[in-house]
């Protein structure tokens, strides 16, 4: 059971509280010890966060997925772990992560408070709620960065703030056409706002959100304030390789048939992890130089 109770968590998903590392990056604070410390306790703080809200969803929506083809072997879903234990856990991981965001200070505790408070209304209401539904979740993104910056401190970049919210509309709206194509016909009954989206319609919206993306995180590196910090505007030669990460992503998305969403592929996508490895380590020695 314990090693079902992990699965639970969904540890693969963790990859997505490194944003909250954003701001530690580009505020060029990593040979700072101390901010080192706190941005690691951060990255803990969203991990036991967003694993407590996983295991809320999965036990509000424990029957309807047990008729979907893929979420009906989630562990709680298919019994593999009792529903006390998960909500046992739940409690647990919560009072953890809000003892660590008080713990980095009151601001970064309002915003995991946030945080759990718009989850929770996703997970009751929100989620039925066409495109609310994918900004809701698209919120948590930018709290993730924006907890980031108050843990160490250091003030975020308006074109990072933008390029993490277009950044996280991508990410779910892509998921959203992996459920619909998926489930087809019976998409409606597995998750009831799929009914509202068509792949047309989801199509067009990450066609503004791809677009948006690639803008502004340019314009980002090339901003005056950028290039003042950093004291070079070499970072412009990054962009390539997040054009060769949102392009092979959308490669995964509309020419690779896998039952998994977009983001557990991407992780196991060697050009994809090696792309992403090359582009954190650019960006590392040219924001230590």
């Amino acid at each position: 059971m314990l090693r079902a109770l992990v699965r639970a968590l969904r540890p693969l998903q963790w990859v997505k509280n490194l944003f909250a590392l954003a701001p530690l990056v580009f505020a060029q604070r990593l040979g700072d010890p101390q901010s080192v410390v706190r941005g690691g306790l951060i990255f803990l703080c969203f991990c036991a966060a967003a694993s407590a809200v996983y295991l809320v969803n999965d036990l509000r929506d424990r029957e309807e997925d047990r008729r979907h083809p893929l979420k009906q072997h989630r562990p709680i879903a298919s019994g593999a772990v009792d529903p006390r234990l998960a909500t046992a856990t739940t409690l647990l991981l919560a009072a953890v992560s809000l003892t660590l965001g008080w713990h980095l200070g009151t601001r970064v505790s309002l915003i995991i408070v946030l945080y759990f408070l718009i989850n929770l209304l996703y997970t009751f209401g929100a989620k039925h709620v066409v495109i609310l539904d994918v900004m809701a979740v698209a919120s948590g993104y930018v709290l993730r960065v924006q907890a980031g910056a108050e843990a160490i401190p250091v003030s975020v970049s308006r074109w990072l703030i933008l390029c993490t919210i277009f950044l996280a509309l991508f990410l779910i709206l892509s998921k959203r056409r992996h459920e619909l194509l998926l489930l087809r016909d019976g998409a409606g009954a597995h998750r009831a706002v799929l009914s509202h989206y068509s792949p047309a319609f989801l199509d067009q919206m990450m066609n503004v959100v791809t677009a948006s993306t690639v803008v502004s995180y340019a314009l980002y590196v090339v901003d005056d304030d950028t290039v003042a910090r950093f004291g070079s505007d070499r970072l412009v030669w990054t962009v390539p390789l997040v054009l060769f990460g949102i392009f092979r992503y959308l490669y995964l998305v509309y020419q690779v048939r896998d039952a998994r969403n977009p983001t557990e592929t991407v992780v196991t996508d060697l050009p994809s992890v090696i792309n992403i490895m090359i582009w954190g380590g650019v960006v590392l020695w040219l924001t230590a130089r």
